[in-house]
């Protein structure tokens, strides 16, 4: 495969520029020299489409995977393909490390797919092969490096789907920072920069930390935000995240803002050991195909998973965690993706578990891919808040055109 660039397409944003991280450097120099290598990360983050893979017969090179000779091109994840590696969307155990790679973003966004290659741990999505690489994919992930791509540091004003409702609207809220990566491709995701490309700072925990602390003092305000992208993709840098803001502020609210795709109950009880206080989870959908339309993945048993995985965490943090946590819903409308009927089934869902739960539904814009999305109006938001409380739910939110409103 190689990239081309549709030139009646493109409107030279140089997102593909200066935020994909082209494994040859540079997206439209490795284009129109030749040297791209096909691994179609551009072609996920093109907001105009101008980007597309076509067939081209790449050079293949002999690498050593777990000590297999293998014959591939490309990128290393090909190399891992070719030697009968897994490669995952869902995280894997422990036990599972060797045969198997949690390959979440494939961006390079947030390096949870480790692997070694000649003796150096790197991210495996979007790394170039070359002759005689010694790829081993059982590493100590304990001892590997906790790193992630993040960027937009700063203060939000309005806050996030887990920020509770009467902070919001009153200046500064939280200190948040981005992280990149996503797991999925929703067409009209409103951080597209952040969710499809590498294009930030390789930070630790700690730098990250004190970063957050930093401007929570600057700002004076009592809270921080992980955000993305997704911010979950990359446990261990998220627990240690959290711990380091609680080891030096133990006073700190630390919120996070997930999809909750992969949110287990181990996961979560991780979380909250770690100090997390605040957490908001999107439910995109009752439906698969509803979840498939508003993501963008065409794997259905991947969206099923998925969205039982969101809609399990919410239930889960309801039965266990409601005295130790705040937590809030986001659902999305707009009704060329979601049905008022649909709405309103997540509604009775959600009053059955809890009735007074927090409940934001956010106002879904033209962006993206998907510019031709009309913008809710106010009074048709304000018509999907009515048919919410009509459910039963006590604390709903809507973000408008004007602000937000509620409960």
């Amino acid at each position: 495969m190689i990239a081309k660039r549709d030139l009646k397409k493109c409107k030279n944003c140089n997102i593909c520029k200066n935020l994909v991280a082209c494994p040859a450097g540079n997206v439209k120099a490795a284009i129109e020299t030749g040297q791209c290598i096909g691994c179609g990360v551009c072609t996920v983050t093109c907001p105009e489409e101008a980007l597309i893979l076509e067939e081209s017969q790449g050079k293949k090179v002999n690498v050593l995977v777990n000590n297999q000779e293998v014959e591939a091109s490309s990128t290393l994840k090909n190399a891992l393909i070719a030697a009968d590696i897994n490669i995952n969307k869902f995280p894997v155990s422990k036990e599972g490390i060797g045969n198997q790679i949690f390959m979440p973003c494939e961006c390079g966004g947030c390096w949870a797919c480790l692997v070694s290659v000649n003796g150096k741990i790197v991210p495996s999505c979007i790394m170039p092969l070359k002759e005689g690489m010694k790829i081993e994919t059982s590493i100590d992930i304990d001892k590997s490096p906790i790193l992630r791509v993040v960027s937009g540091f700063g203060v939000h004003y309005v806050g996030g789907v887990g920020t509770p409702y009467w902070l919001k609207n009153k200046g500064p809220i939280e200190a948040a920072v981005f992280t990149h990566g996503c797991n999925l491709r929703c067409p009209q995701c409103q951080n597209f920069p952040v969710a499809f490309s590498a294009g930030g700072n390789l930070v630790d925990p700690q730098e990250a930390s004190q970063i957050l602390l930093g401007l929570k003092e600057l700002h004076g305000v009592s809270r921080v935000v992980i955000s993305g992208g997704e911010s979950t993709l990359n446990r261990r840098w998220l627990i240690e995240v959290i711990k380091s803001v609680k080891n030096q502020d133990n006073a700190v609210n630390v919120h996070v803002d997930t999809n909750g795709t992969i949110l287990t109950p181990d996961y979560i009880d991780e979380l909250v050991e770690a100090g997390m206080t605040d957490i908001g989870i999107d439910l995109k959908s009752m439906y698969t195909s509803t979840y498939m339309h508003i993501t963008g993945l065409n794997d259905e048993k991947l969206a099923e998973k998925y969205l039982e995985t969101s809609w399990n965490a919410v239930e889960y943090i309801i039965n266990n965690y409601l005295e130790d946590i705040f937590l809030g819903v986001g659902i999305p409308y707009n009704s060329a993706l979601i049905s008022k009927d649909e709405v309103e089934e997540i509604g009775k869902k959600i009053f059955s578990l809890k009735e007074n739960v927090q409940v934001c539904v956010l106002d879904y814009r033209p962006e993206f891919r998907r510019k031709g999305l009309i913008k809710p109006s106010f009074n048709e938001m304000l018509e999907i808040k009515d048919l919410l409380n009509s459910t039963g739910l006590e604390t709903v939110i809507i973000q408008t055109e004007k602000g937000h409103f509620g409960p």
